[in-house]
């Protein structure tokens, strides 16, 4: 019931998650005006808004004008809702469970906005520090641990100042908002464990430069090309976060420890 729930959950999400990566890189509010259709920009009624259904309902063409919709729609709203279920499922009840939502409707939306455009943005990053602390500091409240607290807060900052070294020694290679979110995501690693931490920080580079190996290797850029890294970060924190225990305990087992 609880995967259930979420996933219905992650389908609504979604659905806003489209109005936020649309709107939010041209600086435009994600409540008004309500959506509209962006060829002809004639207002959504609510039967044609329905995630993912209306969609196929629709055949991919808007009812008003005719123009196509992108498949990226429903992916994102289908993908949310797959998250949020498979969240649900790793988690289970537990009191950190909207916390880790929380993340994963943040990290669809920045890993997009930033493939789109090259950018983190500040008004989505931010805030997030205050919903994890708030969302966390609760779950260590509910399950009388101190001490996860107390990690995260460690977690997000070594992360933070360690993104921030990297950015001062080449600022052309590594943006800011990766800095800010390599805080938001140290919370959040830290908050599970030190194993957690070390493991998502290590695969985020692990993914990143892979990705820019098949880049080159495909003949898409050289060695200076620019590429977004935050969802390079972000795919290698959600490995350490749902799989970083147990890569951690395989590793000191290699040295018998």
């Amino acid at each position: 019931m609880l995967i259930a729930l979420c996933g219905v959950l992650g389908l609504l999400v979604g659905s806003f998650l489209n109005v936020v990566v649309a709107r939010v890189p041209e600086d435009r509010s994600v409540v008004r005006p309500g959506s509209a259709c962006p060829a002809c920009a004639t207002p959504i009624a609510t039967r044609d808004n329905v995630p993912v259904l209306s969609w196929l309902l629709l055949r991919a063409r808007a009812r008003c004008c005719g123009a196509r919709i992108s498949p990226r729609y429903p992916l994102v709203e289908a993908g949310t809702a797959a998250a949020f279920a498979l969240v649900a499922l790793w988690l289970g009840p537990v009191a950190a469970l909207p916390a880790f939502l929380y993340l994963a409707a943040v990290s669809i939306a920045l890993a997009l906005i930033d493939l789109d455009t090259f950018r983190l943005p500040f008004v989505i990053v931010a805030p997030s520090y205050l919903v994890a602390a708030v969302l966390l500091g609760v779950a260590s409240l509910v399950d009388r641990d101190g001490t996860a607290a107390v990690r995260a807060l460690v977690g997000g900052a070594v992360l933070w100042v360690f993104y921030r070294l990297l950015h001062q020694l080449k600022k052309s290679g590594m943006g800011y908002g990766d800095v800010r979110l390599a805080g938001l995501l140290g919370l959040h690693l830290g908050w599970l464990g030190w194993a957690e931490l070390v493991t998502g920080t290590f695969f985020g580079f692990l993914v990143g430069g892979l990705v820019g190996v098949v880049i080159i290797v495909v003949g898409r850029g050289g060695l200076k090309t620019q590429i977004p890294y935050g969802p390079y970060m972000l795919a290698g924190a959600w490995i350490g976060l749902t799989a970083g225990a147990p890569i951690g305990q395989g590793y000191l087992n290699l040295f018998g420890l």
